[in-house]
């Protein structure tokens, strides 16, 4: 068996990167947080945390931590069925994409705290085709992803579709495509693109005018970026529709074709054995996506 004071601590330690940071949370003193991590690593019979700054887990530790995490979330919610009560904050690691951070899923996340105030989150920002790969791991405790169908031990709700539209500016259009938009101009002409992951422009683009060499790309890893890449001229993008309904209503950004969105479709997927503990916070990613995606 663990001592989960010094599994708590671990997790602190993680957390912040730091042990004078952990010991400031835990209220106690660095020494005494060093003394519960050798007293851990004596346990177990090999290192937890790799010094440096930040401090790093190595790959036990990082399972212990999140494992520490979990037992919290379990004991808060038994502590509420047996009307007890439970000190101390619950944390959640999602892994999410960063569109959907950027577009809706924030307003679940604060009305899911609302609800249960204890909770705090853990965001993990990866792209949407790779986000389950985080839970499959066992890394974070549920995420939005693209993949239907969920890893072993997990349940999966479709969320809806979070619709992108091709965009630019007015004057990077009448620079590019001055006989209008075409699939030549636009392989020919500057786009953008979040990182390496990203392939929704290559999709929109070969869905609509046949396969074809890529355009030259900016890499912009930033939703603000991204978006005010497009504003500035920079390149042309799939941007979120959510984002950008102000600008287009304003004439800001033009769709390279209005009536040719790319739906993707989410889901929300989560740790079957961890899911009673985070029910609340699942009802209320549901309810939002119900109000923000397609």
């Amino acid at each position: 068996m663990f001592d989960y004071t010094q599994l708590a601590t671990l997790s602190a330690i993680l957390r912040h990167g730091a042990f004078d940071a952990a010991a400031v949370e835990l209220g106690i003193t660095q020494s005494a947080v060093s003394q519960r991590l050798r007293a851990l690593e004596d346990r177990v019979g090999q290192p937890l945390v790799q010094r440096g700054t930040p401090c790093t887990g190595t790959a036990l530790g990082q399972r212990l931590a999140r494992h520490a995490e979990e037992v919290g979330l379990m004991e808060s919610r038994l502590a509420a069925t047996a009307g007890l009560d439970r000190a101390g904050p619950r944390r959640v690691r999602i892994a999410v994409n960063a569109d959907s951070l950027a577009a809706w899923i924030l307003p679940a996340l604060a009305d899911a705290q609302a609800a249960a105030p204890d909770l705090l989150f853990d965001l993990i920002v990866d792209d949407e085709s790779h986000s389950a790969s985080w839970l499959r791991a066992g890394e974070v405790t549920a995420a939005v992803t693209s993949t239907e169908a969920p890893p072993t031990g997990c349940d999966s709700h479709p969320l809806g579709q979070l619709r992108y539209l091709a965009v630019a500016s007015p004057d990077w259009v009448a620079r590019h495509c001055p006989d209008g938009v075409t699939g030549d101009a636009l392989r020919r002409a500057p786009c953008m693109t979040f990182d390496p992951k990203d392939r929704l422009q290559m999709r929109w683009l070969d869905r609509e005018f046949g396969p074809g060499k890529p355009p030259p790309t900016h890499f912009l890893p930033s939703p603000r970026a991204f978006h005010d890449g497009a504003l500035l001229g920079l390149g042309w993008g799939m941007n979120p529709e959510p984002l950008i309904r102000d600008d287009l209503a304003a004439g800001r950004l033009v769709p390279l074709r209005p009536d040719r969105p790319l739906d993707q479709a989410l889901y929300w997927q989560v740790s079957r054995r961890m899911a009673p503990a985070i029910a609340v916070l699942t009802q209320s990613v549901r309810k939002t996506a119900r109000l923000h995606l397609h």
